[in-house]
């Protein structure tokens, strides 16, 4: 596989710019509308390990992500959505059971965007500023909504997403089933932590509770999760 490089990617986004714009309705965050296709990964390949390996991210990235990249372009195509930003194309297709498919894979286009944007190598530890304030507000203090984000990533019933969101003017802790995001509920997602089996099984097997405390220990991204609080204010 060819791995896209960043500049690849940002004149692709440039030039999707111009495409369908409905999504005012969405939160604004940090990350940018996207173009259909695969975004380069943050950092590099093997820059998670060893909480999660290369091998991981090469069938996570490399073959998950993608083929939701790859099916999203070809049930898009010479349609009213081709060109769209993968974020109108969520918007224009949620909750429309004739379109489910396309919804279903351009919203995992999007969570995987923007779940490899909520880790980082140098995560991590405890967040600050306006974040730490409405947390200690909000849900109690850093390690009560630790344990809470922990024991709604591990108790989520099948395949999903367990996010920190902004609900109006309160931060909140949520799960969504399979492709759902918080985007299409009026919600801000600030950060989010996959649990679909493909996210860990290689490095922890069916033990998902160690997968999620290694990554809420060592790699989830609070400067992220501020950025998008920032962006939405």
């Amino acid at each position: 596989m060819t791995t896209p490089t960043r500049r690849d990617f940002l004149m692709t986004a440039a030039a999707a710019g111009a495409a369908l714009a409905t999504t005012s309705a969405f939160p604004t965050l940090a990350l940018a509308a996207s173009p259909v296709g695969l975004p380069p990964l943050p950092w590099a390949r093997d820059a998670l390990a060893p909480v999660i390996s290369s091998s991981t991210l090469d069938f996570h990235y490399g073959k998950h992500h993608k083929a939701y990249a790859d099916k999203t372009a070809e049930l898009i195509k010479g349609t009213e959505l081709d060109g769209a930003t993968v974020e109108a194309i969520v918007a224009a297709t949620v909750g429309k059971a004739e379109r489910k498919a396309l919804y279903n894979n351009a919203a995992q286009l999007w969570n995987h965007t923007f779940y490899w944007n909520s880790l980082s190598p140098k995560g991590g530890g405890k967040p600050r500023g306006r974040l730490a304030e409405l947390i200690d507000r909000d849900l109690g203090g850093f390690d009560k909504a630790r344990a809470d984000l922990a024991t709604a990533a591990v108790g989520h019933f099948g395949s999903g997403w367990a996010w920190l969101v902004k609900d109006g003017d309160t931060l909140a802790i949520t799960t969504t089933g399979n492709a759902d995001s918080p985007l299409t509920t009026g919600k801000t997602p600030l950060l989010t932590l996959d649990v679909w089996e493909h996210a860990y099984y290689i490095d922890y097997q069916n033990r998902r509770a160690d997968y999620v405390n290694a990554v809420l220990d060592k790699l989830v991204n609070w400067n992220f999760a501020e950025e998008n609080l920032a962006a939405g204010a």
